[in-house]
Order: structure tokens, then C-alpha cells, then sequence
């Protein structure tokens, strides 16, 4: 009798589906153990290294910005593994990017309000296409991170596979 790996209940021989929990029918770890590596029925490997799959890792390594970058450049389960590392370093480098932006930007427009003040109306309509633009890159490169693909952001990007080992 086969059991499910997720839940851990009975399941009967021949079924795709585990009947509690709904999840593809796969082999108990203690099972897999007694059967081999053939007694599987999902395929998959088993992680050979504990904590996040290396696609999540990147991934996670954008949300916080250069907070979850540092975080991932720096905990040693992903310091060692170079995409992690790469897109850890991306996520500080875009991240320090924005805010540099940002700044410049609010100075920029502090200096322009001051001359004319007709300019006003102009600068918040750019600066919400400005962050826009920003934001729809900030969940490319998330999802490029989730998809196993090292994608370069023009500037930082060289920057960040070189700091990286890449």
C-alpha cells in the first residue's frame, strides 16, 4: 500500500491523487527508502540542500528591495550559489538605483518649480510614468529570477554578474 508525501495517508494502489489532501500521489520517505529511487512516482529529486530552491531564492531576493538583497548576498546556504548571489546583487543595485532616482528627481523638480511654476502640473504625471516603468521592471526581473534566467539589467547588471562571480 502506497502512502501520500504530502499527508501522509493510506492511498489505494493505482490512484493518481491522494483522496485527503488532493496532491499527485507519491511515495512516503520511509517507503522511498525501502523501494529505491524507482519506487517514485513524481520523478523529482529529493533537495540536496536545506532551505529555498535557488528560482525562489532569486526571486525573494527583490521583494524587500536591497533589505531581502543583503539578506541572500549574505545567509550561507545562498552566498555559495551564484545565481542566488547574482540576482541578490541585482536587487541592491536596482534598489540603490531607485532611490538615487528618486532624489535626484525631487531635486531636479525643486529647482524647476522654483523658476516656473506652470512645470508643476507637468512633473507628477512623468514621475508616475517614471514608476511605473520601474515597478513593471522590478516583477520582470522577479519573474526572470523565478523562471531560472539570469536577465541583466542594462546598467546594473554587469555590475551585479561581476560582483557576483559570474
Amino acid at each position: 500500500m502506497a502512502f501520500c508525501a504530502n499527508c501522509g495517508s493510506a492511498i489505494s494502489d493505482g490512484a493518481s491523487f491522494c483522496a485527503k489532501c488532493g496532491k499527485p500521489a507519491g511515495v512516503n520517505q520511509s517507503q522511498a527508502a525501502f523501494a529505491g529511487p524507482a519506487a517514485t512516482s513524481t520523478g523529482a529529486a529529493a533537495p540536496s540542500a536545506p532551505g529555498l530552491a535557488p528560482n525562489v531564492a532569486g526571486a525573494l531576493a527583490y521583494v524587500l528591495g536591497f533589505i531581502t538583497g543583503i539578506l541572500f548576498f549574505v545567509l550561507e546556504p545562498y552566498r555559495s550559489n551564484r545565481f542566488v548571489r547574482f540576482h541578490a546583487m541585482q536587487s541592491i543595485l536596482f534598489s540603490v538605483a531607485c532611490i538615487v532616482f528618486s532624489i535626484a528627481w525631487g531635486i531636479l523638480w525643486a529647482i524647476l518649480y522654483n523658476i516656473s511654476t506652470s512645470l508643476l502640473f507637468l512633473g507628477f504625471p512623468i514621475r508616475m510614468l517614471i514608476s511605473l516603468g520601474f515597478f513593471l521592471l522590478w516583477l520582470f526581473v522577479m519573474y526572470q529570477a523565478y523562471n531560472n534566467r539570469e536577465y541583466q539589467i542594462p546598467i546594473v547588471g554587469p555590475i551585479a554578474a561581476k560582483q557576483a562571480g559570474l
